[in-house]
């Protein structure tokens, strides 16, 4: 198993990823950062130095890994000295071929989870989606991935590309929501707990039933009286068109039920 790594970047998949490797037995040599104060953070948390500049990164490590910002990965891989080592990424989005001409050897281990930094989360839960630049590679990060979590699969860039679409609908835009339905709450000084439950079942029905079968509330029931008294209510343009637009998708897909 490889034991020596190195973190390039210092943000929430980085943070996590690098405890999680920490307890499973590797050894953290460096984190390196463009924000200092966050290598730092990390670097004191995992006890490990510091790369302050990427010409400091030792060149000596059997992994790297590039946990950063799917804008900033490019220029870095760029930027980073060659080395024999097995470079990966963590980015849903973006394919493997971004180290091509940069590595020899490199991959993707890309959590399926969002993090804070924070928050505790059961690593050994993550979903951990896997893609090596070849046979022997991806064997590789199999093993790595496998001593992290009991979620491993193989999966193409343009598979990861379409699953981190679907999680962006399914937690970043769904967590907006929560961030709209919570701000709603507090204005009316009521306890944004009370939803828990809603949010509870809702969840579990994701699972459980398919999700266009689930389909319950005015839109669906097409109630343009209960619709037109919620968009009175908001005072936000932005708002207002927000839940017009939701209202016109859940309406439009359950229309072929009419047809």
């Amino acid at each position: 198993m490889m034991k020596k790594v190195i973190f390039i970047g210092a943000g929430n998949v980085a943070t996590h990823l690098a405890k999680a490797m920490k307890d499973a037995g590797y050894g953290i040599l460096q984190v390196y950062s463009r924000t200092t104060d966050s290598a730092q953070t990390l670097a004191d948390a995992l006890r490990c130095e510091v790369a302050e500049r990427i010409e400091q990164v030792v060149d000596s490590a059997d992994l790297y890994v590039f946990a950063l910002k799917d804008d900033a990965l490019a220029d870095v891989i760029a930027q980073m000295p060659s080395n024999k080592g097995l470079w990966v990424h963590t980015s849903g989005s973006l394919p493997l071929s971004v180290f091509e001409g940069f590595a020899e050897r490199y991959g993707v281990i890309y959590p399926l989870q969002t993090f804070s930094k924070d928050r505790e989360v059961a690593f050994s839960e993550v979903p951990l989606l896997v893609e090596g630049s070849s046979r022997e590679v991806d064997g590789e990060l199999m093993e790595i991935a496998g001593s992290l979590s009991r979620s491993v699969s193989r999966m193409s860039s343009g598979e990861r590309q379409y699953l981190h679409l679907a999680a962006v609908f399914a937690c970043n835009f769904v967590n907006s929501m929560y961030s709209l339905a919570s701000h709603i709450l507090e204005k009316q000084g009521i306890d944004r707990h009370l939803l828990r439950p809603l949010v509870d079942e809702t969840a579990r029905k994701f699972f459980d039933l398919y999700p266009r079968s689930a389909q319950t509330g005015p839109a669906v029931r097409n109630d343009r009286d209960v619709i037109n008294r919620h968009l009175a209510l908001i005072g936000d343009p932005e708002i207002q068109e927000i839940y017009s637009l939701i209202t016109r998708i859940i309406q439009n897909t359950y229309s072929y039920d009419k047809l």
